[in-house]
């Protein structure tokens, strides 16, 4: 096994060049072949192209490949991987510069398309002319540009600007988007995502509801920038269908914009209602779960969240005589035994804090 020639690519050598954590690392193989790899013991997973797991790493193993454009989309590709293909050849296929870097079994950098000067100068910039033939590569660059805070160059900018106004973009999957969309939540500078977007038209088709919507996100997990979007319930609901939004991101955008405002000024004096407040925690299921509660707590920094908490495990342990009949009338003297629970714990607070 040790006669293959293996080149560490992509992010693995990206992300150490840069100092930052490595995840998975991911392997060209140049000179070899499906029948090769498979006598020494790598197992094949992938469908499109020749893709192998190490038989002890479990790390990827990919043949080096070239790829002609025969469709539309993201996989309209045909792949040629032969022991004929360079890795030059293999590395010109990729779609930006830093991406483009390999490195050797003994640690040496090949860089022949200058990706290392463009991680030196916080520069995304693509390989080649042939960044135009996969539409995803649009949202790939927006969101690289939230997570590393690098600048697009003014020619990559261009093809994806071709990009969008062709309209191959509306031929990517919603799953492929979300991906993208969800990783730049998570970054460093999600706010980045959108404002990359904004310059080639690529909000138009997939985000129509953040075009000329000024976005300002922290650092913080993808559902609570999510909800912080600041979409109304139509947007909402309209960005959830495009997508395919999961339930969970929906459910936060959704309580924190119903709830979010009379959460965030529930300690005003005389500004939130004891009748308000219950409503809002008890629509919140704070009887079965903190779960949803706590997101909306977290997402917008609400204000001595730690009585809110308390607050909302006193009304979910609020309880009737058990000689209390089911029914209409339950419900509303349950109601009004919750309400006085607040009535009560607001006005220890207060004198809490008088004192």
């Amino acid at each position: 096994m040790n006669h293959l020639q293996c080149y560490l690519v992509g992010g693995a050598v990206r992300d150490a060049l840069l100092g930052r954590p490595v995840g998975d690392r991911d392997w060209v193989v140049v000179g070899s072949s499906v029948e090769e790899m498979l006598s020494l013991g790598f197992v094949q997973v992938g469908r499109d192209f020749p893709v192998f797991l190490h038989p002890e790493t479990h790390e990827e193993y990919a043949l080096a490949r070239t790829e002609r454009k025969v469709g539309q989309g993201h996989t309209g590709f045909v792949v040629h991987a032969t022991p004929d293909v360079t890795l030059e050849e293999d590395l010109l296929r990729r779609d930006l510069t830093i991406n483009a870097i390999a490195q050797d079994s003994l640690g040496h950098i090949i860089d022949p398309f200058g990706g290392v000067a463009d991680l030196e100068d916080g520069r995304l910039r693509h390989v080649s002319d042939a960044f135009v033939e996969d539409p995803l590569r649009v949202f790939r660059c927006a969101r690289l540009a939230a997570q590393l805070g690098f600048n697009v160059a003014s020619q990559t900018l261009t093809l994806m600007t071709r990009i969008c106004i062709g309209g191959e973009i509306a031929t990517l999957s919603a799953e492929r988007v979300w991906v993208e969309f969800c990783k730049a939540l998570d970054a460093k500078h999600p706010e980045a995502f959108f404002t990359v977007l904004a310059r080639c038209h690529g909000l138009d088709e997939w985000f129509p509801e953040m075009v000329g919507r000024e976005c300002t996100l922290t650092p913080r997990p993808a559902l609570y920038n999510f909800a912080l979007l600041g979409l109304d319930a139509d947007e909402l609901a309209a960005m959830r269908k495009r997508l395919k939004i999961p339930n969970s991101y929906f459910q936060a955008a959704a309580d924190c914009l119903r709830y979010g405002t009379l959460l965030s000024s529930w300690t005003a004096v005389g500004g939130v209602s004891a009748e308000d407040l219950v409503e809002a925690l008890v629509a919140l299921k704070v009887t079965h779960s903190l779960d949803r509660l706590e997101i909306v707590l977290a997402a917008l920094d609400v204000p001595e969240a730690a009585d809110l908490r308390q607050l909302a495990r006193r009304i979910g342990a609020v309880s009737l005589q058990s000689d209390v009949e089911p029914g209409p009338a339950y419900g509303r003297a349950l109601r009004q035994a919750r309400v006085a629970a607040c009535v009560q714990f607001m006005h220890h607070r207060t004198a809490r804090d008088r004192s």
